[in-house]
């Protein structure tokens, strides 16, 4: 190979610098326990009649099953037991319900939604 293309190590503090530049991925877990971040608000819209969450120059619109999870997740509850109890209150299999939960989850926390 020769040094034109071959590509040279990064040093220590260039890996540093890099790494701190690049965002960290949350990642959702049955065990994950998540909340809003404060300058993210879930508001309900009585002019709309809708469920809105309202986070420095965004607006989502969630569903109603997105509403009742978000209600639940205050920062104390496990995901898993997030699903527990919809799978209660809902009497649907916890398995099904874990893994959508965990989906949507992953989907506002990929958004910046969401936070541990």
């Amino acid at each position: 190979m020769s040094r034109a293309t071959s590509h040279p190590e990064l040093s220590v503090q260039e890996k540093q610098m890099t790494e701190a530049a690049q965002p960290s991925r949350l990642v959702v877990t049955q065990d994950s326990r998540l909340r809003l971040p404060r300058h993210i608000k879930l508001r309900h819209d009585q002019g709309r009649g809708k469920w809105l969450i309202l986070a420095p120059e965004r607006v989502f619109e969630p569903d109603e099953i997105s509403v009742e999870v978000l209600k639940l997740c205050d920062g104390e509850r496990s995901v898993s037991e997030i699903a527990q109890k919809l799978a209660a209150d809902y009497q649907a299999p916890v398995d099904v319900i874990l893994t959508d939960v965990i989906a949507m989850l992953q989907d506002l926390a990929d958004k910046g939604v969401l936070k541990s």
